[in-house]
């Protein structure tokens, strides 16, 4: 539910979002490439993840028979996934290896900054999450989330409108190189902390309230 509500705000804010920081400065970006990388890499995966829950819950008894298939299949997949994680991130070193080994200085200018956010935010949420009781099941996916970047859509925007070998391309290649590691080691972190949480949906914190006449 957080990575659909996630994508559906991306579908209506990219652009946008996009289109307002490109306006104080030189770059031009047509909105056909922006809602063209939007559709590509946000609605086209998404449609796909409905129909495919669709399918898979198609005439089960109850609910929990629907949701074993879906999570069957996606330990089916899963192997897969992390195949094309790894094999995207080779191919962006593999294409921008030799920039990315001659300008280590512009590379350290571009990760920097995206280190102090991805893990600011996430200790920002994470610690709000634990202060509110969440359930770990809730909370580190709601932290994962907006640490995370859409780094894709930056490629293929960045690609296509300025070449593979591009500044642009670079920047977009090193959050991506950047990103990996990063979520990797918060998923390792939120792994071993699981037990700063709750773990039922009824430990959340509610507010007390008091008796009429008391």
């Amino acid at each position: 539910m957080q990575v659909s509500l996630n994508d559906v705000i991306m579908i209506f804010a990219y652009a946008p979002i996009v289109a307002l920081l490109l306006g104080v400065t030189d770059i031009t970006v047509p909105w056909e490439t922006l809602v063209l990388s939007v559709v590509l890499y946000i609605v086209v995966p998404l449609t796909a993840g409905v129909i495919t829950r669709l399918y898979l819950t198609r005439g089960a008894r109850n609910a929990a028979v629907g949701e074993a298939a879906v999570a069957a299949f996606t330990a089916r997949i899963k192997p897969f996934s992390i195949i094309g994680l790894l094999a995207t991130v080779v191919l962006l070193f593999g294409f921008q290896g030799e920039v990315i080994l001659d300008r280590p200085l512009i590379i350290l200018l571009i990760a920097i900054p995206l280190l102090i956010q991805s893990y600011g935010i996430f200790a920002v949420a994470y610690w709000a999450a634990k202060a509110w009781r969440v359930p770990h099941k809730v909370a580190a996916p709601c932290a994962m989330i907006g640490t995370s970047n859409f780094f894709e859509l930056a490629v293929a925007v960045a690609i296509g409108l300025f070449g593979l070998n591009s500044i642009a391309a670079l920047v977009t290649v090193v959050g991506v190189l950047v990103e990996v590691p990063v979520m990797l080691s918060l998923v390792w972190f939120a792994n071993r902390t699981r037990h700063w949480f709750p773990e039922k949906e009824s430990a959340i914190r509610k507010p007390r309230v008091r008796a009429a006449g008391r």
